[in-house]
């Protein structure tokens, strides 16, 4: 059951200036059944308010008639002023407390819907009532009640819409959609059942199928709002925000009542994530219990600016239903668990990754298999990451993201040649230090120290780059690349006379030593590192030195 309006915003709406044609050359005044027939709502609207206004109409009829044009507009508090106005007259009807239900439905209050629905009673419109308990029972979470009314539904085609919009809320695409299709073979004019068919496509992930089925429908309603946002959603998921926001421009192009995008929660919604999260914190928070992706892309804002604890608090209690929600959830307590070395949250995050990346319809798909690739990273199971993430990778060849980590996890796992050639892909965070240090290690472990090396030149100085230092003097070391570990060992040393760093040093001046002699490395590095030994004031150096020395004599070198 999708909300044809707003509830969240509603701006005063100019009335459209010219009326419905006369079939006759007769002037005539326009009638309120012509604008409601043409689905022109707003003038509707006006012209019965006028009638109100200026004739004193107060009849059934006229009130009914502003009641049902305001709900279809979206202004749900003045139809339910006009059913509670109707409700006080002589014209008392218990179907206006069910009339009343809907529209405290679409502004998702559904207790007091229900209560409404309650004071009805069953001498109302029995369909309508059936229907609308049957939603309401799953807006509340009455699982025996939804069973018991499903019972009473027919096979008339409201009564299959009912059900098939049940299946969309409970997230079965599969069974709205072979009703929708099923009512559609049969009722082939009925032209809104390729959007809700597309819709269900939509959401299946099948974008391309989904803009062919509604392209039938927007050659009949070229400028219905449901129809052009799916039109851009779908172009969002195959390109970007920019071709998306380009698809609503036939909107505000078509409209005649002001600004379209603030008038409509859903297209305010949309507009933030096709403009990457701009304006996230003015439309977002009041949409969070009406549009269910509000919620999900609130949290995502978050995280994108490192506010974790306001992400949190918008997933606590959040009981996960769509993997979606599962995959954010769980993003959610992985960063706290990382951030905090939080063995709890690391734990709640691999297992909710699980979930979706081994069920049966998620396990075969792209996120399916990057929540297993995320589980076994929390895990440290890397040879078992690279399994999932290789069978991905042609999708994401210059994806940042995927590249840095296929990069850490490829490191991880020894395979360094694979973890440079995907680092260095990486742009957006070539200035953090983790990156450097990563792409550090590689170099030595590839043979090419030299690289590491310029990358500390290139660094401030910095707790970071002492960090570098000291991971350049160590791994060096464990590769045999003693020049630059004897390099590493002597800065570190003259910054900080630990005991460590000279041993450190004597070492890779030893193995250095040894390389030399062995004329796997050149004399003049062995210079260098004499230089460089003499920084030193350990009585041991200068023995070193002389052993050194005394070797290239004895084999026609001098110092």
């Amino acid at each position: 059951m999708i909300r044809p309006g707003s509830a969240v915003k509603r701006k005063q709406q100019q009335a459209k200036t010219s009326a419905p044609q006369p079939k006759s050359k007769e002037i005539k005044m326009p009638e309120a059944k012509d604008y409601l027939k043409d689905r022109d709502y707003i003038g509707a609207i006006t012209l019965l308010d006028c009638e109100r206004k200026y004739s004193k109409k107060h009849d059934l009829k006229t009130l009914l008639s502003l009641a049902y044009a305001c709900f279809h507009n979206g202004d749900y508090k003045k139809a339910i002023d006009t059913y509670d106005e109707l409700m006080r007259g002589h014209d008392y009807d218990k179907n206006f407390h069910l009339y009343k239900a809907c529209c405290l439905y679409a502004e998702c209050k559904y207790k007091e819907a229900k209560k409404e629905c309650e004071k009805a009673g069953d001498n109302v419109d029995g369909g309508l009532f059936i229907r609308l308990m049957f939603h309401l029972s799953h807006k509340l979470g009455e699982e025996t009640q939804i069973m018991n009314y499903h019972q009473q539904l027919t096979s008339s085609i409201r009564d299959e819409l009912c059900i098939a919009a049940l299946h969309y809320l409970r997230n079965h695409y599969e069974e709205a959609t072979e009703i929708y299709k099923k009512l559609l073979l049969e009722n082939r004019d009925f032209h809104a059942l390729n959007a809700y068919v597309a819709l269900c496509y939509y959401k299946l992930d099948y974008y391309d199928v989904s803009l062919e089925i509604l392209a039938v429908y927007l050659g009949i309603n070229q400028n219905s709002i449901i129809g052009v946002n799916l039109k851009a959603c779908n172009h969002y998921q195959l390109y970007n925000g920019k071709a998306a926001e380009a698809e609503l421009k036939v909107l505000q192009n078509s409209s005649t009542s002001g600004d379209v995008f603030q008038d409509s929660d859903l297209l305010r919604h949309n507009l933030v994530v096709f403009r990457g999260g701009e304006n996230a914190l003015q439309v977002l928070p009041p949409l969070v219990d009406i549009i269910p992706e509000a919620r999900l892309n609130l949290v995502i804002y978050h995280l994108k600016n490192e506010e974790v604890n306001e992400a949190f608090k918008l997933v606590k209690d959040m009981e996960p239903v769509v993997p979606k929600e599962y995959i954010i959830k769980a993003v959610v307590h992985s960063v706290i668990g990382q951030g905090d070395e939080s063995k709890e949250h690391l734990g709640i995050a691999q297992k909710l990754f699980q979930l979706v990346g081994g069920s049966a319809t998620e396990c075969d798909t792209i996120p399916g298999r990057q929540c297993m690739a995320s589980c076994f990273f929390l895990l440290k199971q890397f040879d078992d990451v690279l399994v999932y993430l290789k069978s991905i990778k042609s999708y994401f060849l210059n994806d940042d993201d995927f590249n840095w980590n296929f990069g850490i996890a490829s490191a991880s796992a020894g395979e360094y040649k694979a973890a440079e050639e995907a680092l260095l892909q990486v742009q957006k965070y070539r200035e953090d230090y983790t990156y450097l240090s990563w792409l550090s290690r590689c170099y030595i472990m590839n043979g090419k120290p030299q690289h590491a090396w310029e990358i500390y030149i290139n660094m401030e100085t910095s707790n970071e780059s002492l960090s570098l230092l000291n991971l350049i003097a160590n791994d060096c070391y464990k590769m045999g690349q003693f020049y630059y570990s004897v390099k590493a060992f002597d800065v570190l040393e003259r910054l900080d006379p630990d005991p460590e760093f000279w041993d450190g040093k004597r070492g890779a001046a030893i193995g250095l030593f040894q390389l030399v002699v062995a004329g796997q490395e050149t004399r003049e590095k062995l210079i260098e590192v004499i230089s460089m030994l003499r920084n030193t004031s350990n009585p041991q150096v200068e023995f070193f030195i002389n052993v050194m020395k005394k070797w290239g004599e004895d084999n026609g070198f001098s110092f």
